[in-house]
């Protein structure tokens, strides 16, 4: 009989060894699945997914502009008899890919580098599909695509990152691409226009026309615009690039031009930093365009005391009349995207002063005669007093701080010189990313500082700066700041949840920059937009700032103490005490009739050279609350439909 040889039997520990290595085997088949049916045999045609017989456009827009110039491009398809879906890409299945013939990119990059959120979960599969070496390269061998992008120059490496990281993934993943990224370069001011020349030359190729033809050139499209490599040297030379926040501007405007021209709005090789889009969103929300960059805006505050209604928190803190300030900007642009913006990034954005300068002294007539225009429309509004409109017509003060970032306007100092000479006094908010500037200001009659965070990580989150070097910057700009005679101000604004918690790392930057004057003002809410996530949640109550400042006084040990107070406008004051209380009472109130003359003399002067007493009713713990006890509060009943009241 024969014997039968068996296999020694196997010890548990191996036992568990081979269960853990089958059980991973089938998590990994079970994770991989729907990838592993197309892509284990790329060169199988049982496994090769049927095209789809409609094309795909999809968009990654954060704020709304890719979106809309998908959509331009859809009715420009459509028009022309070509079938394609507009896709969302927070509801397209990335695997659904290797199933579409055409696929169209148009693509904003946010924040460093990346694609807006809603389109990171398509990039993110893109980029580990083309990464990974069980895919090969042959997975999206069947479509064929193009991408456009759209972004600034003013970002520097990580412009229209995001729109070449989806070339160069699908490109990696066998797709043919039918014509090289096209990059929207906000800092032209063209998009739009060169957006159209792209549609069109996307139809000309699915159609299979001439673009020679399409173009009406001798050459092709891209020539035709400007785009060939053998060009790059002549359009630097002539386009210098305007930097404009394509993300909230672009795709606004009417879309059909008679032409496409990329010289439009320039004059003498310098182009205008408010283009005609620019212009049209700003004006919906009252600002009156001066020249080719500044503008002026009234106040709510301003009308609020024409009618004997109040005045704003600089009433209250340095005795301003609020009926006579004048709110300007000789630059519209800023450094900054914060997201507190409450002109919700409508401005243009940029780095340094690349645009056509108009003159100083003609800004200053052309900013006082559209205030007093906008003044004089007030006249026959219920309840405003006939004095104070004649002297609104005289403004006697400029907030430098309407929008956008003053100090970049290479003629600052003269306009400031204007200002004055007219005995306007000139209160300068600053945003601490342009230092040397700081240092190479005039007197101004009070000087702020923007401190909207106190540590380089959260400035980043809040701010949003250009400059890659911001926290170096906003450091050398406080530090620029303490160098100043005259009077000088921390700004910050509270935004719960975002900067409003690390009162130490405040106190810190305080000796930094040794300020006079320290305003903490909470967020005003503007409505939460596609550049803000802000909710009403962010907005600290009036009583969370009095609490954050007395805790700032108190981390200060002594050399501030908290002033003044605005209720209406939930802002509090801190001030030196070595400067501004003299004998138990404070002096924050300026006066200007002895700073114009201070000015005039020529002489240097410091900040105790003009100061006054503060009236009773606006320092701190004061019942009235900073209110004006000789203007007239107006109060409304919350319920629907009640009649306003006034007390």
């Amino acid at each position: 009989m024969a014997k039968t040889l068996l296999d020694p039997p196997l010890s548990s520990s191996r036992l568990a060894l081979v269960a853990l290595l089958s059980a991973t085997s089938v998590f990994f088949l079970w994770k991989s699945r729907r990838r592993l049916r197309v892509l284990l045999s790329p060169y199988s045609s049982m496994n090769t997914p049927k095209p789809s017989p409609r094309g795909k456009i999809i968009y990654a827009s954060a704020t709304g502009t890719s979106r809309s110039l998908a959509g331009r491009l859809s009715d420009c398809l459509r028009s022309h008899g070509l079938a394609f879906d507009l896709v969302d890409p927070r509801h397209y299945e990335p695997e659904d890919l290797p199933k579409e013939s055409l696929v169209l990119i148009v693509a904003s990059t946010w924040e460093e580098g990346r694609p807006p959120p809603d389109a990171q979960f398509l990039a993110r599969w893109l980029a580990e599909s083309a990464a990974d070496f069980r895919v090969g390269s042959l997975l999206l061998a069947k479509c064929r695509f193009a991408v456009f992008g759209v972004g600034s120059k003013s970002y520097g490496d990580s412009f229209n990152a995001a729109a070449k990281d989806f070339s160069k993934w699908m490109r990696a993943l066998g797709a043919s691409e039918m014509a090289p990224v096209w990059e929207g370069d906000v800092d032209s001011g063209d998009v739009d226009e060169v957006f159209e020349v792209w549609s069109r030359r996307i139809v000309a190729l699915l159609k299979g026309e001439d673009l020679k033809k399409e173009s009406g050139h001798s050459g092709s499209m891209v020539e035709s615009v400007g785009f060939d490599e053998s060009d790059e040297e002549v359009e630097e030379e002539v386009l210098e690039p305007v930097v404009v926040d394509m993300e909230d501007i672009a795709g606004k405007a009417p879309s059909r031009r008679p032409s496409v021209a990329l010289t439009n709005g320039w004059e003498n090789g310098v182009k205008d930093m408010v283009t005609p889009v620019i212009r049209v969103n700003l004006e919906k929300q009252g600002y009156k365009i001066i020249g080719s960059h500044s503008g002026v805006k009234l106040c709510r505050w301003t009308k609020s005391q024409l009618r004997g209604r109040g005045g704003c928190y600089k009433h209250s803190f340095y005795g301003i009349e609020s009926h006579r300030c004048m709110e300007a900007t000789p630059s519209l642009a800023c450094a900054n995207k914060c997201v507190f913006c409450w002109r919700h990034h409508t401005n243009p954005v940029g780095k340094s002063w690349r645009w056509k300068m108009d003159n100083p002294l003609e800004i200053v007539d052309v900013a006082i005669d559209e205030h007093t225009k906008m003044i004089k429309q007030m006249k026959g509004v219920p309840g405003v007093k006939p004095e104070r409109l004649s002297e609104g017509l005289s403004p006697r003060h400029c907030a430098l701080s309407l929008v956008g970032e003053p100090i970049m306007y290479p003629e600052i100092n003269t306009l400031v010189d204007e200002l004055h000479r007219r005995h306007i006094s000139t209160f300068l908010v600053t945003n601490a990313q342009f230092p040397d500037r700081i240092k190479m200001l005039k007197p101004i009659t009070q000087l702020y500082v923007s401190v909207d965070a106190a540590t380089k990580d959260s400035l980043k989150a809040i701010d949003r700066p250009l400059f890659g070097d911001f926290w170096e910057r906003f450091l050398d700009s406080l530090k620029a700041l303490r160098d100043k005679e005259q009077r000088t101000v921390y700004r910050l604004t509270l935004v719960k949840g975002w900067n409003a918690e690390d009162v130490e790392a405040y106190a810190n930057l305080l000796g930094i920059g040794k300020p006079d004057l320290v305003e903490i003002k909470g967020v005003t809410y503007c409505g939460t937009s596609a550049t803000s996530k802000l909710t009403m949640d962010n907005v600290p109550w009036h009583s969370d700032v009095k609490a954050f400042s007395e805790a700032l006084a108190m981390k200060s040990s002594g050399e501030y103490e908290v002033a003044c107070e605005h209720a209406h406008s939930c802002c509090v004051l801190l001030a030196k005490v070595d400067k501004f209380k003299i004998n138990g009472e404070w002096y924050t109130w300026i006066d200007y009739e002895r700073f114009h003359e201070l000015v005039a003399s020529g002489k240097s002067f410091k900040t105790e050279d003009y100061m006054a007493r503060t009236p009773s009713w606006a320092v701190y713990g004061a019942e009235e609350g900073g209110f004006d006890p000789d203007q007239s509060r107006y109060r409304k009943e919350r319920r629907h439909g009640a009649a306003s009241v006034q007390t």
